[in-house]
């Protein structure tokens, strides 16, 4: 018999749940992050940095948002 511990199951499960849209907005939600860093250490543009930087949780709120709207 196979017991898989609760962390387990929630990794082997985390994959299915995504629908591809949100996975593709969660990818790139994830590299405007990069973008950000990347323009502030290596372009000195703190400005732009922080700009492009707060994106990310938009997106991410909006997603989140939709997502609870569609279960109800």
């Amino acid at each position: 018999m196979f017991i898989l511990t609760f962390p387990t199951v929630q990794l082997i499960h985390m994959g299915t749940k995504f629908k591809p849209a949100e996975l593709a907005i969660f990818i790139f939600a994830i590299a405007l992050i990069f973008v950000s860093e990347y323009y502030y250490v290596f372009l000195k543009d703190p400005m732009r940095a922080i700009f492009i930087g707060l994106w990310p949780p938009t997106i991410l709120l909006v997603l989140v948002y939709f997502n609870l709207k569609l279960k109800r």
